[in-house]
């Protein structure tokens, strides 16, 4: 099942949140400052021992001080007009953090909207690049959630999720 909400991605009781990272995966703003604030110190001295991480790439950590039990890692693309890759790099985003889900037997997990905030990505196409992947992997997870920032963002979530169903 796939639950589209607006919360705030670090106060989800899931076993694991995926964190819209940078490659040197020690922390910046948005999503990514809010989660290391929020998992406490230690998450930072554990990412220094992973050698950072690659554009569509994914890494696990515990979740330490969260609720989530645990935190997938991944690199979006930055957005340079979609003629780079884009959008092959943010699928592997979805489709990595997928991967590292199943290996380590999560079966509930969260999603910010990757790569769409500072990293600039036009909202509704990185919307159906999510939910097209979340589409795959919905039959072999009790939960999926895209965690929206707001309301509007949430609104559109749900209308792709929709277009997506009556398409498949």
């Amino acid at each position: 099942m796939i639950e589209i909400v607006c919360a705030d991605i670090t106060t989800l009781e899931v076993d694991a949140i995926v964190n819209a990272a940078n490659t040197s995966l020690l922390g910046g703003g948005g999503v990514d400052g809010a989660i290391h604030a929020a998992a406490g110190p230690v998450l930072l001295d554990y990412c220094r021992t992973l050698d950072g991480c690659r554009s569509g790439e994914a890494k696990l950590t515990p979740g330490f001080d969260l609720p989530a039990r645990r935190i997938i890692h991944t690199v979006g693309p930055v957005w340079k007009g979609g003629g780079h890759y884009e959008a092959p790099l943010l699928t592997a985003c979805y489709r990595n953090s997928f991967e590292v889900a199943l290996h380590y037997g999560v079966r509930s997990i969260a999603f910010p909207a990757i790569s769409s905030g500072v990293y600039g990505y036009p909202k509704e196409q990185s919307a159906e690049i999510a939910l097209s992947v979340m589409l795959e992997y919905e039959d072999r997870f009790e939960r999926i959630i895209a965690c929206c920032f707001s309301d509007r963002d949430a609104g559109l979530y749900r209308s792709v999720l929709k277009s997506l169903r009556v398409t498949q």
